[in-house]
This record gives C-alpha cells, structure tokens and sequence, in this order.
C-alpha cells in the first residue's frame, strides 16, 4: 500500500514573542495490496449537515477512492483484483449497510451515488454495521475509512465499538470536516489508530474532501516504504532547539532551522506508524499568523509522492516604538596600580543639568498602515498647585502590519529636571533630593487619515 498517511501538527496555535512549541510529523504505511489483499469499509455520513456541497464532494472523493484500489489491486473487467474488497456503509439516524463486502466497481459507485443527506449522526451504529461485514475467518488485512461532518447526536457511545474493532486488528482511519456540525476532533482521535496524528485527517474545506480520498487511496495501493528520507525546515522566524527520539529511525539536527529524519523501512509486512516530535522556538521578528514550514522534502526507494500540511502559529508579539536611543558610550579602561588618570572624553554639548526622567506609553488600538503622531508635555507641580513647564517632545510612531488593530508601546521618552529653582514659582526650591510632583499629558492622532478636501469644482 506505501504510505498511507502523512501529517504534521503543532501543540500550539498561539505563542508569545520567543515562546517555543512542539511540532510533530507523522507517517503511516501498509504492505502492497496486491499481495496482501484488504477489506476496506468506507463509513459515510450522510447526516443532515451534510446536504449540498458537502454531500457532492464526499461523493467525487469516495468514488475516486473506488477507482484508486481497483488499479493498485490489478482489477480487470470492472471488479477490484487479487482478493481485495470495498464495503459501503453510511449513517445519519441509524446506520445502513448500502453493499457487503464486493469487487463490482460499478455496484460501489451505484452505492455512493445513491446516497442523500438527512437525519441525525450515529456514529455507534455505524461503526456495529460496518464491523459486521468482516469475516471473522478472512485472513485479509481490514481496514475502516470513517468520514464525518459531526458530532454524535443519537445512538450509544461509538468509542467502545471502536475500541473492540481495533482489538480484532481493524486500522481505523478517521476523515474529518470541520465547520458544518461542530466536529469533535478528540472523538476522532479517540477512534483512530495510533497515533492520532497518523491516523486522523482534518480538512476544513469540503471541496478538498476528494483529494483527501484519492491522496489516502493512492497510498494505500501501494507498497510498504524502504529507505525513506525526510528533510524539514523551519521558517526563519524559528529555530529547532531539540529533537525527540523518534519512533522510528533516526533523526538528526542539520542546523538551527533544519533536521533530516531517515528510517530504513516502514510498513512492509505490516501496518506501521512513525512519528518524529521536536521543539521549536521563536526567535525572529516576524509576528501575527506565521507558517511553521518553510519546506518539507520527503523521499523513498518505491516513489511514494508524500505532501505533508503547513500549520502556522499566531505569533503575538507587543509593537515596541523605542522613542529615544540611550547616549552613545564613551569607553575608558583603569589598568595596573594608577592611583588617578586623566581621560580627555572629546567636546559634549551640555543640553541640561538635574535629574532623568524616563517615561513608556502604550497607546491603544492603532489600526494597520497607519502612522501615529504622538506629543508628551512634561510639568512640575508645588504644593500649591502651580504648574511649571520641564519640556514638550514629538514623535511619529511607525504604522505596523498586523493583521487587526494593535497596542503600540514607545519606550524611553527621556526628560531632564532642572534642579535650580524656577524664578517664576515655588517648583524648583526646597534643595536637591526634594520630591519631585510631575504631571504628564499625552496626545495622539492618526496621520493618515485618509481625508481628502473636495476643491468646490465640477
């Protein structure tokens, strides 16, 4: 069969600014069909949220599936060869066994075409009616392809059923669609074989549904992997800091954002899982939806062609405006048993005397592509309420390309004190360490506004 499935997830969809997440790719390959003949039930919702395009899309894709095994099996005449069958059960309220287990490609396609959207989802039902096809004396591999749109809403719990279909040596495979009856992923997981992350394939779009169903059957018509090469690289934005021992093969660091996973055989007598975790962390300036691969090369010695998906992290990192640099250094150094030294540091152009003020502001919701126009006043308070002036700064804040309004922080808005009194009012007397009582008024506004003023003219 070759390889049967391939994924690659992440246990985070959202980080901070240098946090670190695990990502895992996952490989899934059967013995050649044509030598090792299966059972294959395909289990098909066909629930009420399943009507319209949903519904079209199953079909193309579980009628490609057909077609699939029938040349990978070597199937002449219009029947399915070498001893491999295809079973059809699908379910809504209750479950219906629409053929047994049969070679005839047209009698399969005439179940799948048949099929009408409607009811409830019994997934429990489904699961009793296709494990009753099997023959408990068949010698065959038994393989069960479950699709669903939804969540359980009638029968019994469909775990246990599951459960004992594993125990008597079905691999499950579970095909999920999101966004139409609230799927649960953990019920698919719970059902599949293991690992979930081999077993279980999610797709968000039903339009992808049969290309879902053709790359699974074009797998699992072929034969087991030998000699199997995966290169993996991460974004820039990221780096690998450890790899996990995989569950097969070997794997190795390249360099900060690639690793080579290499396993010397999977699947050939046997259906087998291997899975490769490592841990990744932030460390660029990218920020919002960032994709975790940058590239994913997979290779074996029998040809399989193996896609691996591209998850992405929300990256949220605060936008930083830093509003003043701290002043350039002068570097002098002390060496030996010099009791004094004279150090000439050049010409400095004194701008005020007295103690430093250092003030960070965040301003609010600033929309994407925007500037910002930002004014600090500074005033010193006495005790009887007099306000004197210690300074006025301006700046322009950068617009940022996030994807929806952000917080923008500026940082280091420098004032210096005076500490000789004011002349005017009481805010510079009582001596050098007094306290100090500041006021701070701040205003902002968008730059590009994009106001234009109509000129009066036709």
């Amino acid at each position: 069969m070759g390889i049967t499935a391939s994924n690659k997830t992440v246990n985070a969809t959202q980080i901070e600014c240098g946090g670190t997440f695990q990502v895992t790719l996952a490989l899934t390959a059967e013995p050649d069909i044509v030598t090792n003949p299966v059972d294959i039930v395909l289990i098909l919702d066909r629930s009420g949220s399943m009507s319209g395009s949903p519904l079209a899309n199953l079909k193309n894709g579980a009628n490609k599936f057909i077609d699939i095994i029938y040349q990978g099996s070597g199937g002449t005449d219009g029947q399915i060869g070498n001893g491999s069958r295809i079973g059809i059960v699908s379910f809504a309220t209750e479950a219906t066994q629409n053929t047994q287990l049969i070679t005839s490609v047209a009698d399969l396609h005439a179940a799948v075409n048949s099929l009408s959207a409607g009811g409830s989802t019994n997934h429990a039902d489904a699961f009793e009616k296709a494990l009753d096809l099997f023959d408990s004396d068949s010698t065959h591999g038994k393989i069960f392809v479950m699709f669903t749109d939804g969540v359980t809403t009638e029968g019994g719990d469909p775990t246990p059923v599951a459960m004992q279909a594993k125990s008597e040596g079905v691999i499950i495979y579970c095909i999920g669609l999101q966004g139409r009856g609230g799927l649960d992923e953990q019920a698919l997981n719970d059902w599949s074989s293991d690992p979930d992350s081999a077993y279980v394939l999610i797709t968000p779009d039903d339009a992808e549904l049969e290309q879902v169903f053709e790359d699974l059957a074009k797998n699992i018509a072929k034969p087991g992997a030998t000699d199997i090469v995966i290169n993996e690289r991460v974004a820039s934005c990221f780096r690998i800091l450890s790899i996990l021992a995989p569950s097969k093969g070997s794997a190795n660091l390249v360099d900060a954002n690639s690793l080579q996973w290499t396993i010397d055989e999977l699947g050939v007598t046997d259906s087998e899982a291997a899975t490769l975790t490592f841990t990744v962390q932030h460390v660029g300036s990218c920020s919002g939806e960032v994709e975790v691969n940058e590239e994913v090369e997979y290779s074996d010695n029998e040809g399989n062609v193996v896609s691996f998906p591209s998850p992405s992290v929300e990256v949220d990192c605060d936008v930083d405006v830093v509003g003043e640099p701290c002043p350039e250094p002068v570097d002098l150094s002390i060496s030996g048993c010099e009791d004094s030294i004279d150090f000439d540091a050049g010409a400095f152009a004194m701008g005020s005397l007295g103690r430093m003020v250092q003030l960070n502001v965040t301003v609010r919701s600033v929309c994407p592509n925007r500037r910002v126009a930002l004014a600090v006043i500074l005033s010193e308070v006495d005790d009887n309420g007099n306000e004197c002036q210690r300074g006025i700064k301006f700046f322009t804040i950068p617009a940022h390309t996030r994807g929806g309004c952000q917080d923008v922080t500026v940082r280091c808005i420098k004032f210096v004190l005076p500490e000789d009194a004011d002349g005017a009012s009481t805010c510079g007397s009582g001596g050098l360490c007094r306290q100090r009582n500041l006021r701070v008024r701040m205003i902002a506004n968008y730059i590009d506004s994009g106001f234009v003023c109509c000129d009066g003219t036709d």
